[in-house]
């Protein structure tokens, strides 16, 4: 398996997956993907202190990229972004979509050249 040397900081993660609010080809290393999920959960929490509506602005402004993010991620693990509709199986669908998250980069058809240690 491969790693990715360039391991991306919370400022530079969260940066990248907004440019590519909508992009849905190339991969996503783990900490690309983990430090901007981070975000959105932190995003999230205080927008729900600031109310229902804002709460709402937000999920949908955060929407379209946590899922590009994720599909870029399963794109870095060899995975069609397609997988992520296994959340669909109760309970044991979220916690596979986790591993496969969490997994290392693998050479895959989605990236020409991923970074090796």
């Amino acid at each position: 398996m491969h790693s990715r040397t360039n391991m991306m900081n919370f400022p530079d993660a969260v940066s990248t997956c907004l440019k590519k609010y909508a992009t849905f080809q190339g991969t996503a290393s783990r900490s690309e993907y983990w430090w901007f999920y981070l975000f959105c959960i932190i995003l999230s929490v205080l927008a729900t202190v600031l109310g229902d509506f804002v709460s709402l602005i937000v999920f949908a402004a955060t929407i379209v990229p946590t899922i590009a993010a994720a599909t870029r991620r399963l794109h870095d693990t060899d995975r069609s972004g397609w997988w992520q509709l296994i959340v669909l199986l109760p309970f044991i669908g979220i916690i596979m979509l986790i591993v496969f998250l969490a997994q290392d980069t693998r050479i895959n058809r989605y990236d020409a050249v991923p970074v090796a240690a």
